[in-house]
């Protein structure tokens, strides 16, 4: 019997919407009668292996009660451990878990870099892949160098008289971030640059874009496994009182849009614009090594569209998004788990090469310093 775990929460902004997804998909799991290690990542960075059947506001103050902590530990026979009989330790006996943690550092690489040390297989991104879907800027140089339609992005750099090639207004995003969280439409570049020094979301960086604010926002699932798939599109609704942007609350708060599941699916686009953005999300999923479920982002005006970002764990796995042919949320789950085992089967670390020769040539350490 396979012994899944799922990890969710995580020091993010993101924290709460990746709890409602790490217990959807455990739900999903037990429900299935598969016996699911729920392993939740606190705010404060630690560990703890809590109830299957708990519900959202059970974390709502904090590690919830009928935890028990874990750790992580990485290297040879690492993985999860937590307290045995007599108090000692014992690893988790886990299959594989599924990542549900949205924003950084467990969409960013960071997380998915442990894992692979600590010999956990793992579903979701690779930490190369999050590492690339979390850059706002790599993945907008991808997406050009692939060939794809895409805005012009420039780096925010913080000097006097600064100022992008491309005339404002300016949308304003985290270089490293998502969900909307941070984003900001502003005039000029010294609105730019006063949002520089006022947003704790935009100290590691941030980029800008030419707003477009006649754009709707058109969205596609696409996973890889157990073949390359995209999903029905979608075409968010926004509120009466919506502002600028798709807002984070609009995506998730309940009565706003929650997991952006209110909208239009497969809405009527302008002639042959709906397969170019299935095979643009195709060509993606390829180019950005998508493991799981991703979901890609498009902007479209008229009948111009284009690549806006990839989110390699979406929300709810972007469940709503599958729609014609459905495919149920537990197929969903145990299709990224099933790919998680079989990547870390193929993948390994060499050492080829790595023979000696250069060290017994190398001649003394001391030498190297003059």
């Amino acid at each position: 019997m396979s012994r899944p775990g799922v990890i969710f929460g995580g020091p993010s902004p993101e924290h709460d919407i990746s709890i409602l997804t790490g217990l959807m998909a455990a739900r999903a799991l037990t429900t299935s009668a598969q016996e699911v290690h729920c392993l939740y990542w606190s705010k404060g960075g630690d560990w703890h292996l809590v109830p299957a059947d708990l519900e959202g506001d059970d974390f709502a103050d904090g590690v919830p009660r009928g935890s028990s902590p874990v750790r992580l530990v990485v290297g040879p026979g690492g993985g999860f451990v937590g307290a045995g009989a007599l108090r000692k330790e014992r690893p988790l006996d886990l299959s594989a878990v599924l990542n549900c943690c949205h924003g950084a550092p467990g969409e960013d690489g960071t997380l998915q870099g442990a894992l692979d040390l600590a010999g956990i297989a793992h579903g979701g991104p690779s930490a190369a892949g999050a590492a690339l879907g979390m850059d706002k800027l790599a993945f907008g140089a991808l997406v050009v160098a692939t060939g794809l339609p895409s805005l012009s992005r420039a780096l925010v750099e913080p000097v006097d008289g600064w100022a992008p090639a491309f005339p404002g207004p300016y949308i304003v995003k985290p270089r490293f971030g998502g969900s909307s969280i941070g984003i900001e439409v502003v005039a000029d570049a010294a609105a730019v640059g006063a949002l520089m020094r006022n947003s704790i979301h935009l100290r590691n960086g941030a980029v800008v874009e030419p707003y477009r604010a006649g754009a709707d926002e058109v969205q596609i699932a696409v996973r890889a496994f157990p073949e390359l798939q995209v999903s029905n599109l979608l075409r968010p609704k926004r509120s009466a009182a919506s502002g600028e942007i798709y807002s984070y609350k609009e995506k998730y708060v309940p009565g706003e849009g929650m997991h952006a599941a209110q909208g239009e699916i497969d809405p009527e686009l302008p002639a042959g614009v709906a397969p170019a953005l299935q095979a643009a999300a195709k060509t993606l999923a390829v180019v950005a090594r998508v493991r799981g479920v991703a979901r890609v982002d498009f902007l479209l005006e008229g009948d111009q569209w284009f690549v806006n970002e990839i989110n390699t764990i979406p929300g709810s796995l972007a469940k709503h998004l599958w729609v014609n042919p459905a495919v149920p949320v537990i197929t969903l789950v145990n299709d990224v788990l099933a790919e998680a085992v079989q990547r870390s089967a193929s993948a390994a670390w060499t050492t080829a090469g790595a023979d000696g020769t250069a060290l017994r040539s190398a001649g003394s350490i001391a030498g190297k310093l003059g």
